[in-house]
């Protein structure tokens, strides 16, 4: 164990008894609204993490990159979904991961992509379990409820090439610009009702579909039912952040993830302390900048995580942090943080930060000692 006032900084620090809080929180809202929880670990990336999911209840997890899967399959996960488009030259890995005993699903939106799928699949002798995306709010990818046209011609494609078809997914990245109970309840019910009708338009053209997986931190935290629905991803909700503060889905309190820094300097005519964490250590994210409270690159606490009212990271270089107060001029700011002062700056995106770092520490219960989990990058 390694107390905060000597770790190396900038250093990752999750709190450990809210990460279980929120881990909790989420496992339950799934268990009482009848569904199977698949949590997206893209946001740690940490085994312990993904462990403690899995321990609350999670069933399977859902993976950004095949490096995820890999590592994850290594470590005794077998029940894997891949939620990016697939694309051909990545079929080798799947099949290599599936031979394995490893169950990865992977997903496609287009006619092209299920072609090329079940043109490899028979050439490998391999059959490839294939979700097919809805895009159920304009945000990215995926196919829109209603084209039932380009959905059954997907669907066709892989079911004559002799794939099999998991079902449909989607993901209402839009709800994080919501920031009311009642947007998020619509967009939940939009997310929701976009995917269970492109599930029934499969089902009436006789084509089994199983499973119709949906999932996004603000919506699955405002649901008011999901009938049709048999899985829900999620992320950020293990960690949340500045930007899913703002969107209404925590407090700040809540939030399990933040950077320990250390002040370098000062700037006294400005206001300003200068910190060891910038940008490569909270990543150049600044998603609070559209939203009604703008964070600037993080919001500053104490060494113990309590916030300190007001302060932020309103600029950053690549190794420089500047602390200084959201509004007005902090003349005092060198009395106030001295060199060598330790503080904590919560992130406006809990994934880009995390990605800047190849471990957590981690803090215990009731103590400023933590223990080092290991994360990895890559793709």
């Amino acid at each position: 164990m390694t107390s905060l006032t000597s770790l190396d900084t900038p250093a990752a620090i999750v709190d450990r008894r809210r990460m279980q809080a929120n881990i909790a929180r989420m496992q339950q809202r799934m268990d009482a609204l009848g569904v199977r929880f698949r949590p997206h670990v893209k946001t740690s990336k940490c085994l312990p993490v993904v462990q403690a999911q899995i321990a609350a209840g999670a069933q399977g997890i859902t993976v950004s990159t095949l490096k995820e899967a890999e590592q994850f399959f290594a470590a005794g996960v077998t029940d894997i979904l891949y939620a990016v488009g697939i694309t051909p030259d990545k079929l080798g890995k799947v099949t290599a991961l599936r031979r394995r005993g490893c169950q990865l699903k992977i997903i496609t939106d287009n006619v092209a992509s299920a072609e090329a799928i079940a043109a490899f699949g028979k050439a490998q002798g391999e059959v490839f379990e294939v979700w097919i995306e809805i895009d159920c709010d304009g945000h990215r990818s995926g196919i829109k409820p209603d084209d039932n046209a380009l959905l059954l011609g997907v669907a066709r494609a892989l079911q004559d090439g002799g794939m099999t078809i998991g079902g449909v997914i989607t993901h209402a990245g839009s709800s994080y610009e919501l920031n009311t109970p009642a947007a998020l309840e619509a967009m939940a019910e939009q997310e929701r009702a976009g995917c269970v009708a492109a599930a029934d338009c499969l089902r009436q053209a006789g084509i089994a579909c199983p499973g119709v997986s949906i999932g996004s931190t603000p919506t699955a935290l405002h649901a008011r039912h999901l009938d049709g629905v048999t899985e829900v991803r999620a992320g950020v909700y293990v960690f949340f952040d500045l930007v899913m503060h703002n969107v209404g889905v925590c407090r700040r309190d809540e939030l399990a993830l933040s950077v320990l820094t250390t002040v370098i300097g000062h700037q006294r005519e400005k206001g300003w302390a200068i910190v060891d964490a910038g940008w490569m250590a909270m990543s150049r994210d600044r998603g609070t900048a559209k939203q009604k409270h703008d964070y600037g690159f993080g919001l500053v606490c104490d060494i113990d995580g309590k916030e300190l009212g007001g302060y932020v990271m309103s600029g950053a270089n690549q190794e420089h942090g500047i602390i200084a107060l959201e509004q007005g001029l902090d003349a005092d700011i060198a009395t106030r943080f001295p060199i060598g002062t330790r503080l904590r700056i919560l992130p406006n995106h809990a994934c880009a930060t995390g990605a800047q770092f190849p471990e957590y520490q981690v803090l215990a219960a009731d103590t400023d000692s933590s223990e080092t989990w290991p994360r990895f990058y890559g793709w």
